[in-house]
């Protein structure tokens, strides 16, 4: 496997204090543009690049590359991987909550990033939920292929990101050299094999696993995302042993326990005991999610199986609970507008997603 000779210490070291400088300096510019801000929230796609030209140098810069169609991309795993989540898309974003966002705060260094912004806590239902629109929008069907709208989205996300790397940076008087420089290459890619490998190993923990073939699709369609999202590729996994030996690389280096990464955990536990309507689901919340956790991530984020559940009925909850908010049967469309419909009856207004807009007075 070429890449596996890539996964050392040495080359971690390196990504852990990388960044991503062209979105940094669009943020540079953004920070000091509000009136550019509010621009591009009201935008519902990528403008064209004649229209770029009026923007400021970093902006057409940040903006520009998105224009730019990766050469790897491979049509065929891109349809599978859409398909896949056509199907699946209610477990799949179950799983994002269940077991990809406590996994990604089981580790430290990359917690205490997100323990900093207040709305992880104060309003995690808002955050849950644009992270989830994340995904919806990412697998919309023919994305990568002959739509582009989704690229908007992925855009807004990764200038948020460097928005979060800015104020940490600047004022976060706390942060502590040893924890790296905030979102960096290294906690980039563990956050995207979370959305990508953890899921597969989820399913798998369900006996849902899909094979090999759309496992190793879901890993080149995180790969093209992870490509818009200013990551490294040359890094990414393109194989399931090449994801295994990754995971394991990173777990090795940051899984530990943390202060940040126990009070994101509650905090998510607290939003499903109120939110989700499923009685036996909130029931079993904790012990859901540490199932799939395992027992040193679950130690890592203080939680435990509070009961010992039959494998089998891990699933079972899930899918009547699927039952239960419109039916077990989903396909992209149908949970997309669940979802909304959803989301505008928690918020009182449309769901979006929206880049910070920095007034001063």
């Amino acid at each position: 496997m070429e890449k596996l000779s890539l996964y050392t210490d040495k080359n971690f070291n390196y990504l852990r204090n990388r960044v991503d400088e062209l979105a940094d300096e669009a943020v540079k510019l953004l920070i000091k543009s509000p009136d550019l801000c509010i621009a591009i929230n009201s935008w519902e796609n990528l403008p064209e690049e004649n229209e770029l030209m009026q923007f400021p140098e970093a902006a057409q810069s940040y903006f520009l590359s998105f224009s730019q169609k990766p050469d790897f991309i491979n049509p065929n795993k891109v349809k599978i991987a859409q398909g896949f989540f056509d199907k699946e898309s209610n477990l799949y974003l179950s799983l994002l909550g269940f077991y990809s966002l406590p996994y990604c705060y089981a580790f430290a260094d990359g917690a205490q990033v997100l323990i900093r912004s207040k709305r992880i806590i104060e309003d995690i239902g808002r955050r849950l939920s644009e992270t989830a629109l994340f995904l919806l929008d990412s697998f919309r069907p023919g994305t990568f292929l002959d739509d582009n709208q989704s690229l908007l989205t992925i855009a807004k996300v990764r200038l948020i990101h460097a928005f979060s790397r800015y104020f940490v940076i600047h004022y976060a008087k706390d942060w502590q050299p040893e924890w790296g420089i905030p979102i960096n290459q290294e906690d980039l890619m563990g956050t995207n094999l979370a959305f990508s490998l953890m899921v597969m190993r989820g399913m798998e923990k369900l006996d849902k696993f899909p094979g090999t073939e759309v496992h190793e699709a879901i890993l080149h369609y995180w790969k093209i995302i992870g490509h818009y999202l200013g990551i490294d590729t040359d890094y990414w996994p393109e194989t399931a042993k090449e994801a295994y030996e990754m995971e394991k690389l990173i777990r090795k280096r940051n899984l530990k326990p943390s202060e940040a990464g126990e009070i994101l955990t509650r905090s998510l536990l607290r939003f499903f005991e109120k939110n989700i309507p499923d009685q036996n689901l909130t029931a079993f919340s904790e012990t859901m999610v540490a199932y799939f956790l395992g027992k040193e991530a679950s130690e890592a984020v203080g939680i435990s199986q509070k009961v010992k559940l039959p494998k089998g009925l891990y699933g079972l909850i899930l899918d009547l609970s699927f039952v239960q908010q419109g039916g077990l049967k989903s396909n992209y469309r149908k949970t997309r507008q669940q979802f909304l419909a959803q989301s505008k009856m928690r918020f009182g207004e449309e769901l979006t997603l929206n880049i910070p807009v920095i007034t001063r007075s």
